[in-house]
Protein backbone atom coordinates (compact mmCIF):
# COMPACT_ATOMS: atom_id res chain seq x y z
CA UNK A 1 0.00 0.00 0.00
CA UNK A 2 2.73 2.08 0.95
CA UNK A 3 6.03 2.96 -1.32
CA UNK A 4 8.20 5.49 1.01
CA UNK A 5 7.26 3.98 4.71
CA UNK A 6 5.97 0.42 5.88
CA UNK A 7 3.14 0.02 8.36
CA UNK A 8 3.25 -3.76 10.16
CA UNK A 9 0.76 -4.82 13.48
CA UNK A 10 2.86 -6.67 16.05
CA UNK A 11 1.02 -8.70 18.52
CA UNK A 12 -0.39 -7.08 21.52
CA UNK A 13 -1.96 -3.83 19.79
CA UNK A 14 1.49 -2.38 18.66
CA UNK A 15 2.23 -0.66 15.16
CA UNK A 16 5.48 -0.06 13.93
CA UNK A 17 5.46 2.74 11.78
CA UNK A 18 9.30 3.04 9.29
CA UNK A 19 9.71 5.98 7.17
CA UNK A 20 11.14 3.46 4.45
CA UNK A 21 13.74 6.02 1.75
CA UNK A 22 17.24 4.89 3.38
CA UNK A 23 19.02 5.61 0.08
CA UNK A 24 17.82 9.58 0.64
CA UNK A 25 17.88 9.49 4.58
CA UNK A 26 14.52 9.04 5.07
CA UNK A 27 14.12 12.80 3.66
CA UNK A 28 11.01 13.70 3.46
CA UNK A 29 9.15 13.93 -0.08
CA UNK A 30 5.68 14.82 -0.62
CA UNK A 31 4.79 11.02 -1.04
CA UNK A 32 6.49 10.40 2.44
CA UNK A 33 4.48 13.03 4.04
CA UNK A 34 1.56 12.31 2.19
CA UNK A 35 1.81 7.89 3.43
CA UNK A 36 3.32 9.10 6.84
CA UNK A 37 0.19 11.34 8.03
CA UNK A 38 -2.14 8.36 6.08
CA UNK A 39 -0.09 5.56 8.64
CA UNK A 40 -0.80 7.33 11.43
CA UNK A 41 -4.00 8.62 10.82
CA UNK A 42 -5.17 4.85 9.68
CA UNK A 43 -2.98 3.43 12.99
CA UNK A 44 -5.34 5.71 15.42
CA UNK A 45 -8.20 4.89 13.41
CA UNK A 46 -7.35 1.12 13.93
CA UNK A 47 -8.81 -0.78 16.86
CA UNK A 48 -6.46 -3.05 17.33
CA UNK A 49 -3.55 -1.09 17.73
CA UNK A 50 -3.13 0.97 20.88
CA UNK A 51 -0.01 2.41 20.41
CA UNK A 52 2.55 3.73 17.48
CA UNK A 53 5.95 3.36 17.33
CA UNK A 54 7.02 5.57 14.98
CA UNK A 55 11.07 4.98 13.72
CA UNK A 56 13.19 5.13 10.31
CA UNK A 57 15.17 2.53 8.45
CA UNK A 58 18.78 2.65 7.72
CA UNK A 59 20.85 5.93 9.57
CA UNK A 60 18.55 8.08 9.77
CA UNK A 61 15.61 8.52 11.50
CA UNK A 62 14.80 11.43 8.95
CA UNK A 63 17.28 13.69 7.25
CA UNK A 64 14.26 16.51 6.82
CA UNK A 65 13.54 17.79 3.14
CA UNK A 66 14.80 16.18 0.40
CA UNK A 67 16.98 18.99 -1.10
CA UNK A 68 17.20 17.30 -4.81
CA UNK A 69 13.55 17.76 -5.06
CA UNK A 70 13.45 21.20 -3.50
CA UNK A 71 12.17 23.75 -6.27
CA UNK A 72 10.56 27.32 -5.48
CA UNK A 73 7.02 26.96 -5.71
CA UNK A 74 5.36 28.57 -8.53
CA UNK A 75 2.95 30.63 -6.12
CA UNK A 76 2.01 30.66 -2.73
CA UNK A 77 -0.85 28.13 -3.04
CA UNK A 78 1.75 25.49 -4.17
CA UNK A 79 4.15 26.62 -1.19
CA UNK A 80 1.44 26.32 0.93
CA UNK A 81 -0.41 23.24 0.45
CA UNK A 82 3.09 21.74 0.78
CA UNK A 83 4.10 23.14 4.01
CA UNK A 84 0.51 21.85 5.22
CA UNK A 85 1.61 18.83 4.14
CA UNK A 86 4.60 18.13 6.63
CA UNK A 87 2.43 20.26 9.40
CA UNK A 88 -0.03 17.39 9.45
CA UNK A 89 2.73 14.92 10.02
CA UNK A 90 2.74 16.88 13.07
CA UNK A 91 -0.97 17.56 13.88
CA UNK A 92 -2.02 13.23 13.21
CA UNK A 93 1.70 12.69 15.97
CA UNK A 94 0.43 15.44 18.79
CA UNK A 95 -3.35 15.08 18.21
CA UNK A 96 -3.79 11.69 17.37
CA UNK A 97 -5.32 10.10 20.14
CA UNK A 98 -2.94 6.78 20.79
CA UNK A 99 0.62 7.41 22.06
CA UNK A 100 3.58 7.81 19.63
CA UNK A 101 6.98 6.24 20.73
CA UNK A 102 9.72 7.77 18.36
CA UNK A 103 12.78 5.11 18.68
CA UNK A 104 15.28 7.68 16.59
CA UNK A 105 18.07 6.11 14.80
CA UNK A 106 20.76 7.96 13.76
CA UNK A 107 20.37 11.56 12.02
CA UNK A 108 16.78 13.76 13.57
CA UNK A 109 17.52 16.45 11.17
CA UNK A 110 14.94 20.12 10.37
CA UNK A 111 11.56 18.30 10.20
CA UNK A 112 13.05 14.85 11.10
CA UNK A 113 13.92 16.87 14.29
CA UNK A 114 10.65 18.25 14.99
CA UNK A 115 8.96 14.69 14.36
CA UNK A 116 10.86 13.62 17.02
CA UNK A 117 10.22 16.02 19.28
CA UNK A 118 6.49 15.47 18.84
CA UNK A 119 6.53 12.38 19.36
CA UNK A 120 5.08 11.29 23.39
CA UNK A 121 8.14 9.61 24.45
CA UNK A 122 11.29 9.79 22.34
CA UNK A 123 13.30 6.81 22.46
CA UNK A 124 17.26 8.16 21.54
CA UNK A 125 19.93 5.98 20.38
CA UNK A 126 23.21 6.66 21.82
CA UNK A 127 24.96 7.50 18.24
CA UNK A 128 21.63 10.02 16.75
CA UNK A 129 22.38 13.37 16.03
CA UNK A 130 19.91 15.94 15.72
CA UNK A 131 19.94 19.85 14.56
CA UNK A 132 17.78 22.75 12.91
CA UNK A 133 19.52 23.91 9.47
CA UNK A 134 16.38 25.24 8.36
CA UNK A 135 17.99 29.40 8.93
CA UNK A 136 20.94 28.20 7.41
CA UNK A 137 18.37 27.53 3.97
CA UNK A 138 16.40 30.78 4.77
CA UNK A 139 13.71 28.33 5.64
CA UNK A 140 11.43 28.23 8.98
CA UNK A 141 11.11 25.72 11.52
CA UNK A 142 7.83 23.65 11.65
CA UNK A 143 6.11 21.25 13.63
CA UNK A 144 5.00 23.25 16.51
CA UNK A 145 8.34 23.31 17.99
CA UNK A 146 8.05 26.91 18.58
CA UNK A 147 6.17 26.36 21.15
CA UNK A 148 6.88 22.89 22.16
CA UNK A 149 10.80 23.58 22.40
CA UNK A 150 10.84 26.38 24.97
CA UNK A 151 8.14 24.22 27.09
CA UNK A 152 11.07 21.58 27.24
CA UNK A 153 14.17 23.49 27.19
CA UNK A 154 13.20 26.86 28.09
CA UNK A 155 13.11 29.93 25.53
CA UNK A 156 17.25 30.97 25.63
CA UNK A 157 18.16 27.02 24.80
CA UNK A 158 15.52 26.51 22.31
CA UNK A 159 16.53 30.21 20.56
CA UNK A 160 20.05 28.46 20.43
CA UNK A 161 19.44 25.28 19.04
CA UNK A 162 16.60 26.40 16.40
CA UNK A 163 18.87 29.75 15.23
CA UNK A 164 22.57 28.74 15.68
CA UNK A 165 21.34 25.05 13.92
CA UNK A 166 24.17 23.64 16.18
CA UNK A 167 24.34 19.43 16.09
CA UNK A 168 23.69 17.61 19.36
CA UNK A 169 23.91 14.23 20.34
CA UNK A 170 21.48 12.29 22.02
CA UNK A 171 23.35 12.55 25.52
CA UNK A 172 22.55 16.22 25.46
CA UNK A 173 19.50 16.18 23.84
CA UNK A 174 19.09 14.13 27.39
CA UNK A 175 20.37 16.56 29.45
CA UNK A 176 18.28 19.00 27.94
CA UNK A 177 15.24 17.49 28.31
CA UNK A 178 14.77 16.68 24.42
CA UNK A 179 15.27 13.17 25.15
CA UNK A 180 12.93 10.96 27.02
CA UNK A 181 15.75 7.87 27.29
CA UNK A 182 18.92 6.99 25.69
CA UNK A 183 19.72 3.25 25.05
CA UNK A 184 22.94 1.67 23.05
CA UNK A 185 22.09 1.33 19.59
CA UNK A 186 21.45 -2.48 19.45
CA UNK A 187 18.58 -1.77 22.36
CA UNK A 188 16.62 0.60 20.65
CA UNK A 189 13.93 -1.21 18.95
CA UNK A 190 13.69 -3.76 22.03
CA UNK A 191 13.40 -0.84 24.59
CA UNK A 192 10.46 0.71 22.35
CA UNK A 193 8.61 -2.21 22.98
CA UNK A 194 8.70 -2.42 26.57
CA UNK A 195 7.89 0.77 26.42
CA UNK A 196 5.10 -0.02 24.60
CA UNK A 197 4.20 -2.65 26.21
CA UNK A 198 4.13 -0.90 29.65
CA UNK A 199 1.19 1.51 27.48
CA UNK A 200 -1.17 -1.45 26.49
CA UNK A 201 -1.21 -2.52 29.69
CA UNK A 202 -2.46 0.56 30.97
CA UNK A 203 -6.40 1.35 30.55
CA UNK A 204 -6.66 2.89 27.30
CA UNK A 205 -9.34 4.78 27.95
CA UNK A 206 -7.35 6.88 30.53
CA UNK A 207 -4.11 6.99 28.48
CA UNK A 208 -6.05 8.04 25.64
CA UNK A 209 -7.50 10.86 27.88
CA UNK A 210 -4.32 11.32 29.55
CA UNK A 211 -3.03 12.49 25.86
CA UNK A 212 -6.25 14.31 25.00
CA UNK A 213 -5.73 16.31 28.34
CA UNK A 214 -2.29 17.52 27.77
CA UNK A 215 -2.44 18.15 24.63
CA UNK A 216 -5.78 20.36 24.86
CA UNK A 217 -3.68 22.48 27.61
CA UNK A 218 -0.96 22.56 25.12
CA UNK A 219 -3.27 23.06 21.93
CA UNK A 220 -4.04 26.70 22.14
CA UNK A 221 -0.19 27.76 21.75
CA UNK A 222 0.75 24.81 19.72
CA UNK A 223 -2.01 24.61 16.87
CA UNK A 224 -1.22 28.82 16.89
CA UNK A 225 2.49 28.40 16.38
CA UNK A 226 2.15 26.08 13.76
CA UNK A 227 -0.51 28.62 11.78
CA UNK A 228 2.48 31.12 12.32
CA UNK A 229 5.13 28.35 11.47
CA UNK A 230 3.45 27.66 8.35
CA UNK A 231 2.61 31.24 7.01
CA UNK A 232 6.31 32.32 7.53
CA UNK A 233 7.38 28.68 6.09
CA UNK A 234 5.08 30.01 3.15
CA UNK A 235 7.07 33.20 2.86
CA UNK A 236 10.72 31.48 3.22
CA UNK A 237 9.62 29.02 0.45
CA UNK A 238 8.63 32.16 -2.05
CA UNK A 239 11.93 33.68 -1.50
CA UNK A 240 14.56 33.14 -4.20
CA UNK A 241 17.60 33.30 -1.62
CA UNK A 242 16.14 30.48 0.16
CA UNK A 243 16.62 28.38 -3.97
CA UNK A 244 19.82 29.56 -4.26
CA UNK A 245 20.89 28.98 -0.67
CA UNK A 246 19.45 25.34 -1.30
CA UNK A 247 21.25 25.03 -4.68
CA UNK A 248 24.35 26.15 -3.92
CA UNK A 249 24.64 23.72 -0.21
CA UNK A 250 23.02 20.62 -3.07
CA UNK A 251 25.86 21.69 -5.39
CA UNK A 252 28.91 21.74 -2.81
CA UNK A 253 27.29 18.61 -1.14
CA UNK A 254 27.72 16.87 -4.50
CA UNK A 255 31.25 18.19 -5.01
CA UNK A 256 32.13 15.96 -1.47
CA UNK A 257 29.48 13.31 -1.70
CA UNK A 258 28.31 13.89 1.83
CA UNK A 259 24.80 13.46 3.09
CA UNK A 260 21.57 15.21 2.98
CA UNK A 261 22.69 18.08 5.85
CA UNK A 262 23.81 15.65 7.74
Amino acid sequence: MYETILSEAEPGGIRTITLNRPKRLNAMNRQLLDELALAIHEANADENTQVIILTGVGRAFCAGDDLNEHVQPENEEVAREHILAIQRVSETICFGEKPVIGAINGWAVGGGFEWAINCDFPIWAESAKAFFPELKWGMFVTGGVTSLLPALVGLHAAREMMVFGERYDARTLFDKGVAWRVVPDSELMSEARVVARKLTALSQRSLRAMKRVLNQVASVDLKRSIELETDVTVESFLDPDTTRRITQFSETRMARHDGNGA
